[in-house]
């Protein structure tokens, strides 16, 4: 617990400024996350990233990452090419691959490096995106998260007694679920008590509690990726807290659904 809280407090000193000063140097920072994030993915199936296959994933990667600002104001040197078809490229590059290398590479394993580049680069990019929004929405995603993560890990060692999913991460509990969901909505109309953000409390409660629950599963996603291929953690650059993937499985989640929810219009 002591390495955690160490760890927790020293990475949020060096992330949050990033996160409040905002712009290119934030969008740099969360792409150097999503690539450490691509990296801890492909690792779990022995995949190098500094392989042909690995260096194509990292560039259709940073396209997905990268704000849509910067692909209008021509800072990707795309021509009159689209994202979209860059990436359709790079797809097609990674199905040639297999051919080339007579099969040594699998088309199981190009649909695996595939994923990975969908999993982890949506979810950082609209992170991204949601930045460029404003600060408060950042503020309230990092909120949701946390008060679910802490919510859950509290009240399921007080409470818990049903384990919610058994086969996938046991120590998780129905009563630490629906404890999450309850305590994020409580932080959340607080935040909206001292800096009013949200249209209504109603929409913000009901967005709370979808975002709550889609965070969770979320971490259960990461949970289930990591059981099947037999790893603790996603990884070992944040002591007691695991990898990327370990700290940013949930906001993976949330960030693209609030978008999806309109909830910044």
């Amino acid at each position: 617990m002591k390495q955690r809280i160490i760890t927790g407090v020293v990475a949020a000193a060096l992330f949050i400024p990033f996160v409040i000063y905002g712009g290119a140097p934030f969008a740099l920072v969360v792409c150097a996350l999503a690539i450490i994030g691509f990296y801890e993915i492909l690792k779990m199936k022995d995949i190098s990233i500094v392989s042909i296959p690995g260096i194509l994933g990292v560039f259709a990667l940073l396209l997905l990452v990268v704000p849509e600002a910067w692909s209008a104001e021509g800072v990707l040197f795309l021509g009159y090419a689209s994202k979209l078809m860059v990436v359709y490229g790079i797809v097609a590059l990674l199905l040639i691959y297999i051919v080339v290398v007579k099969n040594k590479m699998t088309f199981d394993e190009i649909g695996f490096i595939l994923l990975g580049i969908f999993y982890v680069g949506l979810g950082f990019h609209y992170f991204i995106e949601t930045r460029i929004i404003g600060l408060e929405f950042v503020v309230y995603a990092l909120l949701v998260v946390w008060t679910t993560d802490s919510g859950a890990y509290f009240v399921g060692r007080k409470l818990g007694k049903n384990k919610l999913w058994p086969e996938i991460s046991p120590k998780k509990t129905v009563e630490g679920f629906v404890g999450g969901i309850v305590i994020a909505v409580l932080f959340a109309i607080a935040m909206q008590m001292i800096y009013p953000f949200a249209a209504s409390y109603l929409q913000l409660i009901f967005v709370t509690i979808i975002a709550s629950i889609v965070g969770q599963m979320g971490d259960l996603v990461e949970s289930a990726i990591k059981r099947h291929y037999g790893v603790k953690d996603s990884g070992t650059i944040l002591p007691g807290h695991g990898g990327i993937l370990d700290r940013f499985d949930s906001l993976l989640f949330v960030v693209p659904l609030l978008h999806f929810l309109h909830f910044f219009a």
